[in-house]
């Protein structure tokens, strides 16, 4: 039983990126495959997988969904969409002194009035006056991660989506995605690589550290995701012809997974909570892509559940000593899934 301390690490405050390279395929790629640890540019990993592999891409977009407002009073507030829940209204994060009052108002990016709802547990509940998705395009701000110093400018409006976003609906990016372009899905192509698509809008609870020491008492945040059946199609074709299952990126691995409970992949839309720690069986992925994680995050323990947890410890370390650079705009891993003896 492992338990939140032996998730920690250490990293030098210089190892976390803060800007994406000239290039998005530039990145380094450590290859992960038991005790074999392999340094490698991003680009190589079109001679990393097999003609017939499947590689599955999360294609959620993410939304300007961060604001800056003030309410009635006069007080500053920053916002934060977490869920549109339909065309006129979201569930939100809403940083203020004093927490707004149901039926007040909040004036946001000096453009528009939202109306507070009821709270639904940490977040609020905020009806739009017309269609969200077109006031975020227009007067939200990208909401890059916390540990990113610098406020979102247009670098980061370009590269903080993958080439393939098409579904709006995250706050953040799936960010093992952001390493491939054009040209290298090109080649990923010609080399007979197959691929196909799931949705999970991450949340920003994708950010928050677990806080409780036993991980049995940790509550997971919640993600919609949904699998077409083109995409359950193309994953039996894969696994019945012996090839890989690649997840790209932990969303689009905790969609699968999520959809695969039954004990086989299912088409649909859910709402998920999976929470993957060491000792899960997984059940359609076989590799992941990968960025590196936060200490004591639950996609560090979903990593070490995948390759196991030395092999991810050895891994950090060694990734901490050559230098690559860690979180969303930082280096890559590809993992195998750790066989069970």
């Amino acid at each position: 039983m492992y338990s939140l301390s032996d998730f920690d690490f250490d990293l030098p405050p210089e190892l976390i990126a803060q800007l994406p390279l000239a290039s998005r395929s530039a990145s380094r790629l450590l290859e992960v495959d038991g005790s074999r640890l392999v340094d490698r540019q991003f680009a190589e990993i079109v001679d990393l997988l097999a003609p017939g592999d499947l590689l599955v891409f999360n294609d959620t977009r993410v939304l300007k969904a961060r604001f800056f407002g003030v309410k009635q009073s006069g007080g500053k507030v920053e916002v934060l969409i977490e869920r549109i829940l339909d065309n006129l209204t979201v569930h939100a994060q809403v940083r203020a002194s004093k927490s707004p009052q149901p039926g007040s108002t909040i004036r946001l990016a000096d453009a528009f009035e939202v109306t507070v709802g009821e709270r639904a547990g940490e977040f609020y509940t905020l009806s739009f006056p017309s269609d969200v998705f077109e006031l975020v395009e227009a007067h939200g701000r990208l909401p890059l991660p916390p540990y990113i110093a610098h406020a979102a400018d247009e670098v980061d409006e370009e590269r903080y989506q993958t080439v393939y976003a098409r579904q709006p609906g995250a706050v953040a990016a799936p960010t093992a995605g952001l390493h491939f372009d054009e040209a290298l899905l090109a080649r990923l192509r010609d080399r007979g690589v197959k691929m196909a698509f799931v949705t999970l809008h991450v949340g920003a609870g994708t950010f928050q550290p677990v806080r409780s020491e036993n991980l049995a008492e940790h509550q997971m945040h919640s993600e919609w995701y949904t699998i077409s059946q083109e995409t359950v199609d193309a994953v039996r074709a894969t696994q019945a012809a012996g090839h890989a299952v690649v997840a790209v990126g932990t969303t689009s691995l905790r969609a699968l997974e999520s959809a695969s409970q039954s004990g086989s992949l299912q088409a649909g839309s859910a709402d998920t909570r999976l929470f993957i720690t060491p000792g899960y069986a997984f059940k359609t992925v076989t590799r992941l892509v990968t960025n590196f994680h936060l200490p004591k995050s639950t996609l560090l323990m979903l990593v070490s559940a995948f390759a196991g947890y030395e092999t991810i410890r050895a891994a950090y370390l060694h990734a901490i000593a050559q230098k690559y650079r860690f979180f969303s705009y930082g280096d890559a891993m590809l993992l195998t899934l750790k066989k069970i003896c």
